[in-house]
């Protein structure tokens, strides 16, 4: 049997492990980044522990709702956050996405790792909604890092 695919998105952002670690675990912050493009995330709700579960709702700009949710399975504050991956609309198919926190100089190192996917073509669309998710997430971490 062959392995699932995989994608694996790693990031030097200018802010530090606890300012990234809260932007992923506080719905408030959440909802300002979270999501594939410009559309609105409208619903987020965390549970920050191990077996702890997360709901997050967002619309892209072609006006659809997307629905994910999972449960946390590891919890290593400002360092590591496990949790598993669901659409409501395919909840049979649940994947595994890993963020790891390193410090790096005067930022941090984020490697995401979102694994046990479906198929490639899960894979591929992820990796795209991914790198657009992360793109906003260093927008917000980066300005709020800034100087003063």
């Amino acid at each position: 049997m062959s392995a699932k695919p995989s994608l694996t998105i790693r990031r030097r952002l200018k802010a530090s492990p606890e300012r990234i670690w809260s932007a992923w675990i506080e719905p408030r912050q959440l909802v300002q980044w979270f999501g594939p493009d410009a559309g609105p995330t409208v619903q987020a709700e965390t549970d920050v522990r191990a077996g702890g579960r997360f709901h997050i709702g967002f619309h892209t700009l072609d006006g659809e709702r997307h629905d994910v949710s999972g449960e946390y399975r590891e919890v290593v504050p400002h360092q590591r956050l496990v949790f598993t991956w669901a659409w409501r609309s395919t909840p049979e198919r649940e994947s595994l996405v890993t963020v790891a926190l390193r410090p790096d100089g005067d930022g941090t190192v984020m490697t995401l790792t979102h694994e046990q996917f479906f198929d490639e073509a899960a894979r591929d669309a992820h990796r795209s909604g991914w790198t657009g998710a992360v793109e906003k997430l260093a927008a917000l971490v980066e300005r709020d890092a800034g100087p003063g």
